[in-house]
């Protein structure tokens, strides 16, 4: 039982007497949303798999008694290894059914990144397919399963392969297994989900939500975007993030909606899904628009024939993006957060056209958010700090990392983003980027963001990240990696300059070197991963 929370008392109590949190888990949740629709869709996704209330319920039910029968107590952690397929919701729910704590990891992780996550979260049962993308999961697990001491439990779902090995299946399961008719109780501020965070260096710290924690995060979050059961969410994230799994999965369900997954997105194949799903809403990063919008641009008669409203996270959104979002009759809606602190900020679907990418938004209703100095103390409103928040969506805690989390959460349950913002007198908050995004040109604070916004459009430029090159004299100066729409004829310096010339953009955010690349490294949630391309610049610097 994971016992180490950081939860402040008298916060506990204040949102419990406001009824932020309940006493209900999400297991609860689910059983009720089973029982009053079982016949009603939940989920399906791209490979053609279409799964109701009820079905998953079953399903999750005879997945939940295995585990029961292995072992598997409330409070232990079961370790996830999926692609964004609608068996998801089966195991997911199976794990919050017995009281145990889901831990979804990348699908992409290798031997070696799987057992040091099981063994740094004390993982007791392991589920993931046989095989998929190119992967054998179960040979994967097989090879490390003796070096985690901890793990009790393993199955395989036999979706695109049949089982090589003794491990059973969940056809086994389904078969041999009576469902499990009602939850193991546990407590509502227990950990229901362990999520590692989409840091761009070193190991990913393993940040802990409790089912309050989650449950509010998507009740305030589905409440304030004006969403209901008859919406359709379109999900193209990894289910290991919190966009995928919380936005993606439990949305829909405090709602009694459908969700509808994309397992690799590809643009056009997403405009096709969702049309033929009749999605309206959808939650991801802001290439995933990006790319959808150059592919309605590039071909006539295609369009969004039920898609309304686009949530964006991840960056700041710029207004060309939401203007030519806007002619598609889609809203663009700029929400903010991590995976620790949730969705906290976001632009109410009625702003989003008057605000045009000039605010990232104003808090969700009952988070509190301040900006602060490098000492700690609010900074007049207009002034640029950092963004901290507090609230009953916040994390509890990294796992078995007290030194790191006490870093980053208060004693008064404050969560330090180390993002740059500034507020209005209205409440309004604008995230600048990154601390560490930041390029610190003669004691100038430059946002590399900033300069990536103003660059979108500029001919022959498909994107462009921005980072800090080292200067002598300055400390740092702007370059920036673009990637050429023709390889053929890459942008020059020269062009993108005149480009913000004519745009007004001042010459403090011009570039100063531009590097050529054949694709910006991001993260699975669209982050760019700058610590990559500071490498790369090093090294061609020095080969000069």
């Amino acid at each position: 039982m994971i016992d180490d929370l950081k939860i402040n008392e008298t916060l506990r109590e204040r949102w419990y007497a406001k009824g932020y949190w309940t006493h209900d888990t999400i297991a609860d949740i689910w059983q009720r949303a089973a029982v009053a629709h079982p016949d009603r869709e939940y989920v399906c996704d791209d490979t053609g798999s279409r799964l109701t209330y009820g079905e998953v319920d079953d399903k999750a039910g005879r997945v939940a008694a295995w585990l029961i029968a292995e072992g598997i107590k409330a409070g232990d952690v079961v370790t996830l290894q999926f692609p964004t397929w609608a068996e998801f919701t089966i195991v997911y729910v199976a794990v919050l059914k017995v009281g145990g704590v889901v831990h979804p990891v990348p699908r992409n992780y290798n031997d070696v990144d799987l057992e040091y996550a099981m063994n740094l979260v004390g993982t007791r049962a392991y589920l993931s397919p046989t095989f998929s993308h190119n992967t054998d999961y179960e040979a994967q697990i097989l090879s490390v399963r003796g070096a985690v001491p901890t793990l009790a439990a393993i199955a395989v779902l036999d979706k695109q392969a049949p089982s090589h090995s003794e491990l059973p299946t969940f056809d086994d399961i389904y078969e041999r297994f009576e469902p499990l008719r009602e939850p193991v109780p546990v407590s509502a501020d227990s950990v229901a989900c362990i999520l590692p965070t989409s840091g761009t260096t070193g190991k990913p710290k393993q940040s802990m939500l409790t089912h309050n924690n989650i449950l509010f995060s998507e009740r305030v979050f589905t409440r304030e975007l004006g969403r209901t059961q008859g919406d359709v969410m379109f999900m193209p994230s990894p289910l290991n993030h919190a966009t995928g799994f919380f936005h993606g999965l439990i949305s829909p369900l405090l709602l009694g909606g459908r969700a509808v997954l994309q397992q690799d997105f590809r643009p056009r194949e997403a405009i096709e899904l969702m049309n033929a799903e009749g999605v309206t809403w959808s939650m991801s990063a802001t290439p995933f628009i990006y790319d959808m919008l150059n592919v309605l641009d590039a071909e006539d008669g295609l369009a969004f024939d039920t898609l309304r409203l686009f949530c964006c996270g991840g960056a700041p959104l710029p207004p060309a993006l939401i203007e030519r979002a806007a002619r598609y009759g889609v809203l663009l809606c700029e929400i903010y957060g991590s995976t620790e602190s949730c969705p906290h900020v976001f632009v109410p679907p009625e702003k989003c056209a008057e605000w045009n990418g000039a605010w990232s938004g104003v808090p969700f209703a009952g988070i509190e958010v301040k900006v602060i100095d490098e000492m700690g103390n609010e900074v007049p409103r207009g002034a640029q700090g950092e963004e901290i928040s507090r609230g009953p969506h916040m994390f509890v805690g990294y796992l078995n990392e007290r030194d790191r989390t006490d870093r980053a959460l208060s004693d008064e349950g404050w969560f330090y983003s180390g993002d740059l913002c500034y507020m209005d007198e209205e409440g309004r908050i604008r995230i600048n980027g990154r601390k560490k995004e930041v390029i610190i040109r003669g004691g100038e604070n430059i946002s590399a963001r900033e300069i990536d916004d103003d660059l979108i459009g500029a001919p022959g430029l498909a994107s462009s990240a921005t980072i800090g090159m080292p200067d002598t004299r300055l400390g740092e100066r702007i370059c920036t990696f673009v990637v050429p729409s023709d390889p053929a004829a890459p942008p020059t310096q020269d062009g993108l300059i005149a480009y913000l010339r004519e745009r007004h953009v001042a010459k403090r955010l011009w570039p100063e070197r531009i590097e050529i690349i054949d694709e910006i490294p991001v993260t699975a949630t669209g982050k760019v991963k700058r610590f990559i391309l500071a490498q790369i610049l090093k090294e061609r610097m020095e080969a000069e």
